[in-house]
């Protein structure tokens, strides 16, 4: 099972831009580093009337499309929707999962905040933040605090957890 952080802030607060930098990261020591993202609007995953989207129109509880070099898969997703057990479920050769949103989901989570985005943080501690990732000292000062930019000491931290 990979270790599965999420990383949780309010819209605009640089989530994406710190996974991007812990993924150049994270894959740059050699791991397998895979990535979930939360989308809260409706997303096409498959083109309507191309084969994968006719399978799962006819059934399918999964459909896989693999070419030369890549593959998708398009899943039911009704149960199982946490970050861990997507993890668990189809991530399983990944080293390490960095799953962006799930702010309501169950599992351990570093929150981005930026003063100019907004100084309350989305989660608490008891919704499983260990660590925070902000230019604001005084939110939850018993948590370890990085920098926005200080992805070595965030990837030491994140890697150094059991």
């Amino acid at each position: 099972m990979p270790k599965v952080f999420i990383f949780v802030g309010h819209s605009g607060s640089g989530k994406t831009t710190l996974i991007e930098k812990l993924l150049r990261e994270l894959s740059g020591r050699g791991l397998r580093v895979a990535t979930i993202k939360h989308a809260h609007h409706k997303v096409v995953l498959d083109t309507p009337g191309k084969d994968s989207w006719r399978y799962k129109q006819a059934g399918a509880a999964m459909s896989m499309l693999v070419t030369s070099n890549e593959l998708q898969l398009v899943a039911d997703a009704v149960d199982r929707r946490e970050p861990e057990q997507l993890a668990q479920r189809f991530l399983g050769e990944a080293d390490i999962v960095l799953a962006e949103g799930f702010s309501h989901a169950s599992g351990v989570k570093i929150e981005v905040l930026r003063r100019e985005c907004s100084a309350t943080p989305r989660c608490e501690v008891a919704d499983g933040l260990i660590a925070m990732v902000s230019d604001i000292d005084a939110v939850y000062p018993q948590l370890p605090h990085f920098a926005l930019d200080d992805i070595g000491g965030l990837v030491k931290f994140m890697l150094d957890r059991k």
